[in-house]
C-alpha cells in the first residue's frame, strides 16, 4: 500500500459529469432505435420478436461495445491488497495510508476470477444503475398502469381462479424451485464447484421466490393484437399482475427469515413469523394503496372542483398515486403492492370523477410511462450482461434453474387448473392450460429483485442466471407465441366482441361473476360508489331513514341526475326535498334543477328506486 492515493482533479470531475451525460445519451439512442424497430415490426406485422426482445438485443450490442471498447481508467484498480489482520468485511473501512486516514465504502464481494483492470472502470460503473432506481422510479409506473388499465369485468368474473394462481401458485412455484435448486447446490458442492456453507436452503428459496415473478408482457401484447379469447387473456394478465406483488412480498419475507440459534436452520417460530410478516406487509400495502386512492377520489369529488382545471387535476392524481408507493416504502411495507392496488382503486372510483380531459390525459400519461420504463429496463438488461463486472456463470446452476422453472410452472398450472375446474361452470380447457404453462416468461420484476442485492457470490450467481433465463424466455417463448396459438387451436375473437368490456356491470349478470365479487359488488354499488363518485344510487335510498341527515350530506346532487338519465327514477331528492312528476314536460320540480324522468310507465315509490330493466352501473 505504498502508492499515494489519487484525488479527483477539476478536470476529472468534469469528465465524470460528462460520463453521466454519455450514459443518458446511450439510453436515449437505445430507446430511439427501439421505437423505430417497433414501428417496423408493426408495419410488417412481424410477431416473432417483441419490442422488449428487440430492446434487449440493442442493449446487448451496446454493452458489448462499452465493455471491450473502453480502456481501464486506473491500472491499479485490478490490484488486490492483502489485509491479514482484518477478519471480516466491514461496511465502512478506514485506512491509514502514510499517516492519512481515508474512508472506503463496502460495495460487494468480488469473485477472484472477476478481478481485473475493469474493476472501478468509471464508464462501466456509470452504466450500472443503482438498484433503487428500478424500485423507486421505473417499476411504479409499470405496476400502476397494470392496475389502472385492468379490464374489471373479466377480471372479477375470474377472480377466484386468478387469486388461486397468484397466491397458491406462486407459493408452489417458490417451494418447487427452491427444492430443485437445493438439490443442484448439493451436487455443486459434491463436484467441488461450491464450498459447503456458501449456499443455504434459504438462499434457494430466495431464488425460487424471485423466479416465481412471471412477466408475460410479450405474450400479452400478441394476445391483445390478435384479440385472443378474453378469458385466457384475463387469467394470464390477472395472474401476472398479482403474482408480481406476491413474489415481491415473498422475497422480502424470506430475506428477513432469521432463527435465533442457527440462521440457516428451520425454526418453526421463525417460519410463522415470516408468514405473519408476509400477511401483514401485503395487507398493510393493500390498505395504504387503497387509502390514497380513496383520498384522491374524495378530494376530486367532495372537497374541490378540480375538474374545472384539468392540468391541476391530472397533476394531483399523479402525485397522490406516486405518494402511495413512497408512503408504503417509508412505512416498511411494499410500495409495489401499494401502487398496484392504488391503480385498481383509482380506476374504479377516481376515474369517474375526472373531467373528460383528465381521463384522457391520465390514461395516456401512464400508458406512455409504462412503455418508456419497460423498454428502459429491457435495454438495461442487455447492457448489464456486459457492464456488470461481477457475473458468475455456473453451468450446473444455470441448467438446474431452467429445469426448475419449467417443473415449477407445471406444478403450478396443471394441478390448480384441475382443482379450479371442479368448481367452475366454465372450465379451463387443456389448450388454455398449455398456453398458460408456455407463457410463464420472466422479466422486469425478477431482474429487479435479483439486482437489488449482489453483495455475495451466491446473489451474483442468481443475477447472472436470472438474466439468461429472461433472455431465453422472452426470445424463445415470446417468439413462439403465434405458432403455438395456431397449434393449440385457441380461438381469436372479432374486434367488436371485445369493445365495451371495461366496466363492471355492463352486459353481464351476477351469475357470470365470481361469488366473492358478487358479495362485494352489492356493498360497493349501494354505499361506496355514492360516497366516492357521482354514480350509484343516492344514499337516501339505500341507508335507513334515521341515517338520512348523513346520507344527504354525503350524496352529490349529480348522483340523482346521473341515475335518472340512466332510466331510473328517485323519490326523495337531494337535501331532503321531494321529487314529483310534472304533468307537462315530464320533468321534476320543487326547488331543484330539472332532470328528465324515466319512462312514464315507472311508478314512484316513496324513497326507493324504480327501474325498468336497467342494470346498475
Amino acid at each position: 500500500m505504498g502508492s499515494q492515493p489519487r484525488f479527483l482533479s477539476v478536470k476529472d470531475e468534469y469528465q465524470f459529469q460528462h460520463q453521466g451525460a454519455v450514459e443518458l445519451l446511450v439510453f436515449n439512442f437505445l430507446l430511439i432505435l427501439t421505437i423505430l424497430t417497433i414501428w417496423l415490426f408493426k408495419n410488417h406485422r412481424f410477431r416473432f420478436l417483441h419490442e422488449t426482445g428487440g430492446a434487449m438485443v440493442y442493449g446487448l450490442v451496446m454493452g458489448l461495445i462499452l465493455r471491450y471498447a473502453t480502456t481501464p481508467t486506473d491500472i491499479d484498480s485490478g490490484t488486490v491488497f492483502d489485509c491479514p489482520k482484518l477478519g471480516f468485511g466491514p461496511s465502512t473501512l478506514l485506512l491509514n495510508v502514510t499517516d492519512q486516514v481515508y474512508e472506503y465504502q463496502f460495495k460487494r464481494e468480488v469473485s477472484r476470477h472477476n478481478v481485473n483492470a475493469h474493476q472501478g472502470n468509471a464508464m462501466l460503473e456509470k452504466m450500472t444503475f443503482d438498484p433503487e432506481i428500478f424500485f423507486n422510479v421505473l417499476l411504479p409506473p409499470i405496476i400502476f398502469h397494470a392496475g389502472y388499465s385492468l379490464k374489471k369485468r373479466h377480471f372479477f368474473q375470474n377472480l377466484g381462479s386468478i387469486l388461486t394462481y397468484a397466491f397458491l401458485g406462486t407459493a408452489i412455484s417458490c417451494i418447487a424451485i427452491g427444492l430443485i435448486m437445493y438439490g443442484f447446490v448439493k451436487a455443486m458442492v459434491y463436484a467441488g464447484q461450491l464450498k459447503n456453507g456458501d449456499f443455504h436452503f434459504t438462499d434457494c428459496l430466495f431464488f425460487g421466490s424471485l423466479m416465481s415473478a412471471t412477466d408475460p408482457v410479450t405474450v400479452l401484447a400478441i394476445f391483445h393484437e390478435l384479440h385472443v379469447d378474453t378469458d385466457l387473456y384475463t387469467l394470464l394478465f390477472g395472474e401476472s399482475v398479482l403474482n408480481d406483488a406476491v413474489a415481491i412480498v415473498l422475497t422480502y419475507s424470506i430475506s428477513i427469515y432469521s432463527p435465533k440459534e442457527n440462521p440457516n436452520a428451520f425454526d418453526l417460530a421463525a417460519f410463522f413469523q415470516s408468514v405473519g410478516n408476509f400477511l401483514g406487509i401485503f395487507a398493510g400495502s393493500f390498505a395504504m394503496g387503497s387509502a390514497y386512492a380513496v383520498i384522491t377520489a374524495l378530494i376530486s369529488f367532495q372537497f374541490t372542483k378540480l375538474c374545472e382545471f384539468p392540468m391541476l387535476e391530472t397533476g394531483l392524481f399523479f402525485l397522490l398515486s406516486w405518494s402511495a408507493f413512497l408512503s408504503a416504502e417509508a412505512a416498511g411495507l411494499t410500495g409495489i403492492v401499494a401502487v398496484l392496488f392504488c391503480g385498481v382503486t383509482q380506476a374504479h372510483y377516481t376515474y369517474n370523477n375526472l373531467s373528460p380531459d383528465s381521463k384522457l390525459r391520465t390514461k395516456q400519461l401512464f400508458e406512455f410511462m409504462n412503455f418508456l420504463a419497460e423498454n428502459v429496463i429491457f435495454c438495461y438488461m442487455g447492457l448489464a450482461l456486459f457492464t456488470f463486472q461481477n457475473h458468475i456463470f455456473n453451468i450446473l446452476f444455470i441448467l438446474g434453474a431452467f429445469l426448475a422453472i419449467f417443473i415449477a410452472r407445471a406444478c403450478n398450472i396443471y394441478p390448480l387448473s384441475f382443482l379450479l375446474n371442479l368448481g367452475r361452470k366454465q372450465k379451463i380447457p387443456w389448450n388454455f392450460q398449455h398456453m398458460m404453462m408456455f407463457s410463464g416468461l420472466r422479466g422486469a420484476i425478477a431482474f429487479a429483485l435479483a439486482i437489488r442485492n449482489t453483495e455475495s457470490q451466491p446473489k451474483q450467481m442468481m443475477l447472472t442466471t436470472t438474466l439468461l433465463i429472461v433472455f431465453f424466455t422472452v426470445w424463445v417463448f415470446g417468439g413462439g407465441t403465434t405458432p403455438l396459438l395456431t397449434w393449440l387451436e385457441i380461438r381469436l375473437l372479432p374486434l367488436h366482441f371485445l369493445q365495451g368490456t371495461d366496466s363492471v356491470g355492463k352486459n353481464t349478470t351476477k351469475a357470470e361473476s365470481a361469488w366473492l365479487f358478487r358479495m362485494w359488488y352489492g356493498f360497493d354499488h349501494k354505499y361506496l360508489k355514492p360516497i366516492l363518485t357521482h354514480s350509484g344510487p343516492p344514499l337516501t335510498t339505500t341507508l335507513p331513514d334515521w341515517c338520512h341527515p348523513i346520507s344527504r350530506l354525503l350524496t352529490s346532487p349529480r348522483a340523482y341526475g346521473v341515475s335518472d338519465r340512466a332510466g331510473l327514477e328517485w323519490v326523495g331528492g337531494p337535501r331532503g326535498q321531494d321529487w314529483e312528476r310534472s304533468g307537462a314536460g315530464n320533468t321534476v320540480k320543487k326547488n331543484q334543477p330539472s332532470f328528465p324522468l324515466a319512462s312514464p310507465s315507472s311508478v314512484p315509490l316513496s324513497g326507493r328506486l324504480v327501474s325498468e330493466g336497467v342494470s346498475p352501473i
